[in-house]
């Protein structure tokens, strides 16, 4: 079964629409793992308009299952933040500098050197690294000469097609899934996943290993309650086995 790991920026980019402490993220981490989440991301930019990186600080302090940050590292403040916290997990996204939220994948041809290097660095303060990367082979050949530990599948495409037609919508995902398997990568999988569409591409795409859900979860969580809407993605994942 793919693991859940939940992001909490969304409860930051409430907190500071008011100032103070409220929601707490550090409560939102400690209460993501009591409700049965794998894991918990956090994605801290510059502008630090939703999670800080004193945020990212003081979860790991507490933090009791998996620790995922995602991030630039083309910023050296990233870079520095994650060798200071040593998550289990760092996951490269390939963002530009306010950007609203991340919309593409690496060019793992163009940046391969680079990220190689990048990659390294992370590797040997002993981090699992992803990347981001496209359902699409090439990007996924090029992931496996980085040296990359795993990949993460950005899922946008998928979300916006599934009404229309979630057999043509989640193909590209199981070729490159499958490719990614041929060359031993791990898979993981984030963007716009949600409970309409969770359960059909965790059941369609081979060696899945972990997704990232934040935006759809927090927003079900306003309606459903936080552990309730936790616990129905995790169901989402169980029926998919």
């Amino acid at each position: 079964m793919a693991k859940l790991s939940v992001n909490i920026n969304k409860f930051a980019t409430l907190r500071n629409s008011r100032g103070g402490n409220n929601p707490d993220v550090v409560k939102a981490a400690i209460d993501a793992q009591r409700f049965g989440a794998d894991g918990v991301t956090v994605h801290p930019r510059p502008d630090e308009r939703h999670i800080r990186y004193q945020d990212t600080r003081d979860i790991k302090k507490i933090i009791t299952t998996e620790f995922n940050i995602e991030g630039n590292c083309r910023e050296q403040k990233f870079i520095d933040l994650v060798l200071e916290t040593k998550p289990d997990q760092v996951t490269l996204v390939p963002d530009a500098e306010g950007q609203l939220t991340s919309d593409h994948g690496w060019d793992t041809i163009r940046y391969k050197d680079y990220l190689k290097e990048i990659i390294g660095v992370f590797q040997q303060a002993g981090i699992r690294v992803s990347i981001f990367v496209d359902p699409v082979i090439e990007m996924v050949n090029g992931a496996a000469e980085t040296g990359t530990d795993r990949i993460e599948l950005y899922t946008e495409g998928y979300a916006s097609a599934f009404a229309a037609g979630k057999e043509a919508a989640v193909a590209p995902y199981i070729a490159a899934a499958k490719r990614a398997q041929e060359l031993k990568l791990g898979i993981n999988a984030g963007h716009d996943l949600d409970l309409q569409n969770l359960a059909f591409f965790a059941q369609q795409v081979p060696g899945l290993a972990e997704v990232s859900i934040g935006h759809a979860l927090v927003c079900d969580a306003l309606y459903l309650g936080y552990e309730n809407a936790v616990q129905l993605y995790k169901r989402q994942l169980l029926n998919a086995k």
